[in-house]
């Protein structure tokens, strides 16, 4: 009965151990084990999520991408219409400006005509008065006959 005894000592060791594990480090383990499975799939979840974001957020940046894109072109079709106006602009200001400066130019040779004219309308008179002078050979009081001066240059 040795060996029985022994055998039925182990067997008994060994019950008790098993329930001693069952009762005290199974329960922990299992937990253990539980946190660990709800961790991982919480942690799918969530970069399931994130990746859901993550194209949202692409798809986010691709529209405002392109509503950035359109109105960088709607800004640069109005700076370039400004751009013509402004050119028009100058080109019509340039225009009166160059009328302007053709006008005055325009008066003043007028005048300078004019004055040319008068000045060669004093020199006839005098080179008239001056041969007349010599063909009657005396001398004429210029200021005595001025009215006649003046009707010569008012002639010429």
């Amino acid at each position: 009965m040795s060996i029985n005894a022994t055998l039925l000592g182990q067997t008994l060791a060994f019950i008790i151990f098993v329930w001693c594990c069952m009762k005290f480090v199974w329960p922990p383990l299992m937990a253990a084990i539980e946190a660990r499975q709800k961790a991982i799939s919480d942690g799918l979840s969530s970069a399931e999520r994130a990746k859901k974001d993550l194209d949202l957020a692409k798809a986010n940046a691709s529209d405002q991408l392109k509503e950035a894109k359109r109105q960088a072109a709607e800004i640069i079709e109005q700076a370039n219409k400004r751009k013509a106006q402004i050119i028009d602009e100058a080109a019509t200001g340039a225009q009166a400006e160059r009328e302007k400066i053709l006008a005055q130019g325009r008066a003043e040779i007028d005048a300078e005509r004019h004055r040319a004219k008068e000045e060669l309308r004093k020199q006839v008179a005098a080179l008239a008065i001056a041969g007349a002078e010599k063909i009657l050979a005396r001398h004429i009081d210029q200021a005595a006959n001025s009215d006649i001066v003046d009707k010569l240059v008012a002639e010429l």
